[in-house]
């Protein structure tokens, strides 16, 4: 490994590969970012925060998978979105998959699976988790970013809206 610094005082890594010779830029994917210490602490603390309120209220935490079948992500748009052009798309043995890109839809696949057998209706659930979108990056979007779910299965009309008015 050779560590070099270029004009612009930032540290530049490059790895050789024996094999071919050659040197590696490494750098993040664009629209992605590193959380270093300094900024995940208080990323942590907010997250925090918003757990306690949500817990608060009698709501809890659900953590779903990243991968997801396609035809599920697809679903939630019947005809078809724009948002579907930005899904990641990746293929398994046989299956065309791909990564969430909200949080709603996985927790819709977790209530049709579990309602009535290991989650029983009202469900009060939260959701703090990274989502992904392979749409244009520029300022304020990003390929790879935290999204923060706040839902009710089975209770319908005012209280919940105003309950969760009451949460912010």
């Amino acid at each position: 490994m050779h560590i070099s610094n270029n004009n612009r005082f930032k540290w530049v890594i490059k790895i050789k590969i024996i094999e071919r010779g050659e040197t590696m830029k490494i750098m993040n994917v664009k629209g992605t970012v590193d959380s270093l210490p300094s900024k995940e602490i208080i990323r942590r603390k907010v997250v925090n925060t918003l757990t306690d309120t949500f817990e608060k209220y009698g709501y809890l935490p659900l953590d779903t998978s990243i991968l997801c079948y396609y035809d599920l992500l697809a679903s939630k748009y019947s005809g078809g979105s724009e948002i579907l052009k930005e899904v990641y798309t990746l293929k398994d043995q046989g299956d065309r998959l791909g990564l969430r890109y909200d949080l709603t839809v996985p927790y819709s696949k977790v209530i049709s699976m579990n309602a009535g057998k290991t989650i029983n209706l009202p469900f009060k659930r939260y959701e703090i988790g990274k989502v992904f979108r392979d749409g244009p990056v520029k300022t304020g979007r990003a390929r790879e970013f935290y999204q923060c779910d706040v839902d009710v299965c089975g209770i319908e009309g005012s209280f919940i809206e105003a309950e969760m008015l009451m949460m912010t």
